[in-house]
């Protein structure tokens, strides 16, 4: 078993149907355990997207359990939990309605490779279910209509149990196949045998007249009570049903309303990476969908500073990376000025790198002897254009949510460099992409550089060994202020720690989300690791000199708004608000996320209290209460009445 992600597996935890749990170790030996959908349930669309969705139904729920990495659209979709929180893969799993076998126990285990599988387990009423057509929708598993988390030491919740035929979806054929696997079936128990049944009759009825008489009467006033205790609760759930969030009090949860479309994979996952809704996640999620990440190519040639002779006759081409943030919907993006236009004795610098490393590949250098290159020739060379006197070509490049080292598709937006600060001076570069319509952040000037506390930081970062075509996410982290710096005439804080090399350009954030800070290169290290942060003051004077005027967009209000209905619970309208934004501005693909999640929690939790409900629906609940209460009273009067 060849591992998936960035986990090295170690041990099966348990086997079903439909896939594994395993034990695996992450990149820095912590304990993760994870789920995988395997076999033809891996192919089978409705199975992959039921996983999906109990993995983020569990992470939101009220007490659930988050997960700390997902891959949802490979081949084989897994999904990694926390060790120390539980056995999250064996949960993810039961709560789709698989029971894990003992690992040692896979060979007896039915795991197709090929052709059918079987259909997840469906909702279960008290009338039988017909298969679904082939054309329509793909039925849901009942356990994402319960997904509720399990309390401690308790059992999976399972559906009521009703005699019936285990289902077979209606497919199209599979490919053929040298043997087809039998197909998987979900088993079905019927009702559990009356233990009280017998065919004597136990009690047998009073004489008229006698006592029993007065215990009929107050029997049937119990079942009269009992009755109407139904009528009321029954009308209780159907307040419940029929109410809405208080923006549609009428409307009625549609049947329908889970999403049957392949979960959207936004890059960053905030509701997995923090607990959920918490402050932390909400500020994650606001600012997020306004980060890009941004490639610079620069073509050139070393000279000799007296001759103005080319060292080599082929250009030195290099690249930068880093991230950005937009800050006007119409393509304005701050970043790095390291990246997008660094320094002429930086550039050069890292072209010379680039030409020793050239020599150690010829055999003229050996890799010990690149350092003493540079520094030898750092001062005696210039770093051109074709001809001297020219600054070195330049191609700019920026992508968004997902990113793709060398990329220049149609996913790679070209993009131009407005204004540039020196990295005495600031470091910070105004870029213009050639696209508008996308989602921007919002500056908080005040914010106040302090030298103790934590602060939340986003930016785009690999895992990838070959960065020549390396996958970049974004990504975020809470990381300790070490102190405060100056850049120029502005003071700045130090961190503690980093999230990549390619981080740099990227933001520190406040609790609602908006910029308080840029993440930069701390020019003072040798390794210039991205631990400095500068404050808006550092970035605000560039965009005024650039005539800029930052701002949020229609869209990223609305946005907004749709986050706040999802985070208080009012789930329909962060369902209408968020699937307009996903309309509306489809770069920001962190709207769609998060409502297909608050569409799936509108599934599972309902639309909201019963204090939402119509006039007459909580009229119809009192007076079935009302009714109860003078039935009980009439019963208490019997039987005073029998004792007396």
């Amino acid at each position: 078993m060849q591992p998936v992600g960035p986990y090295r597996f170690t041990e099966a935890l348990g086997v079903c149907q439909v896939g594994t749990a395993w034990w695996a170790i992450d990149g820095q030996d912590r304990l993760v355990t994870v789920a995988l959908l395997d076999g033809a349930a891996a192919t089978d669309q409705p199975w992959r997207e039921a996983f999906a969705n109990a993995a983020n139904a569990m992470a939101h729920a009220q007490g659930g359990q988050r997960y700390v990495n997902a891959d949802f659209t490979g081949a084989r979709p897994w999904v990694a939990y926390p060790a120390e929180e539980g056995m999250g893969a064996q949960r993810l799993f039961q709560n789709l309605g698989m029971d894990l076998h003992p690992a040692e126990a896979q060979a007896d285990v039915l795991i197709p490779a090929a052709g059918t599988v079987a259909e997840p387990p469906r909702q279960v009423s008290a009338a039988p279910i017909s298969p679904s057509p082939t054309s329509g929708p793909p039925q849901l598993p009942w356990a994402m209509h319960a997904a509720a988390p399990q309390q401690q030491g308790g059992v999976p919740p399972q559906p009521n149990p009703v005699p019936q035929q285990a289902v077979t979806p209606q497919r199209p054929a599979p490919e053929p196949v040298p043997t087809s696997p039998a197909r998987v079936a979900v088993p079905v128990q019927g009702p559990p045998a009356d233990p009280f049944h017998q065919p004597v009759r136990r009690i047998q009825p009073s004489e008229p007249g006698g006592h029993g008489a007065g215990r009929g009467a107050a029997l049937w006033l119990a079942v009269a009570a009992l009755a109407l205790g139904i009528v009321a609760a029954v009308g209780g759930v159907g307040v419940t049903a029929v109410g809405g969030s208080g923006d549609d009090p009428g409307a009625a949860t549609p049947v329908d309303a889970f999403p049957s479309d392949a979960p959207v994979n936004p890059g960053l996952m905030p509701w997995s990476q923090f607990p959920p809704s918490s402050p932390q996640e909400r500020a994650v999620a606001v600012a997020s969908p306004s980060l890009v990440f941004i490639e610079a190519v620069f073509t050139g040639y070393l000279r000799d500073r007296a001759s103005k002779a080319p060292l080599r006759a082929a250009p030195i081409v290099f690249n930068r990376r880093c991230t950005g943030f937009v800050v006007k919907g119409d393509g304005y993006v701050l970043t790095s000025s390291s990246c997008v236009k660094p320094d002429e004795e930086f550039a050069r610098r890292i072209a010379l790198d680039g030409a020793a490393r050239m020599m150690v590949r010829e055999g003229k250098l050996t890799a010990a002897q690149v350092q003493g290159y540079i520094t030898a020739n750092l001062e005696k060379t210039l770093f051109t254009g074709v001809d001297p006197g020219t600054e070195p070509s330049s191609q700019l490049y920026a992508q968004l949510t997902e990113a793709k080292g060398g990329s220049t598709d149609d996913k790679a937006v070209p993009a131009k460099v407005v204004a540039a600060q020196t990295a005495a001076n600031g470091n910070v570069a105004l870029v213009k992409l050639d696209r508008s319509n996308l989602p921007a952040v919002e500056l908080d000037p005040g914010a106040a550089v302090t030298e103790s506390g934590k602060l939340l930081i986003l930016g785009f970062g690999a895992d990838d060994t070959d960065t020549r075509a390396a996958t970049y996410l974004p990504r975020a982290a809470e990381v300790r202020i070490a102190g405060t710096g100056r850049r120029g005439a502005v003071s700045t804080w130090r961190l503690a720690d980093d999230i990549g090399g390619t981080s740099y350009g990227g933001v520190a954030i406040d609790p609602a989300g908006r910029v308080i800070g840029m993440l930069d290169q701390d020019l003072a290290r040798p390794d210039r690791a991205n631990r400095v942060v500068l404050p808006p003051p550092a970035f605000t004077e560039l965009l005024s000199r650039a005539t800029v005027t930052p701002g949020l967009g229609d869209s990223d209000k609305l946005y907004r708004e749709g986050l706040e209905a999802y985070f208080t619970g009012r789930l329909p309208a962060a369902v209408d608000r968020l699937a307009a934004v996903a309309e509306a501005a489809p770069e920001n693909r962190m709207a769609e996320a998060y409502r297909q999640n608050a569409a799936n929690r509108q599934q599972l939790e309902g639309d909201g209290p019963a204090a939402d409900a119509p006039a007459w629906a909580r009229w119809l609940l009192a007076g079935a209460g009302t009714a109860l209460v003078l039935v009980l009273a009439l019963l208490v009067a019997a039987l005073v009445r029998r004792r007396g």
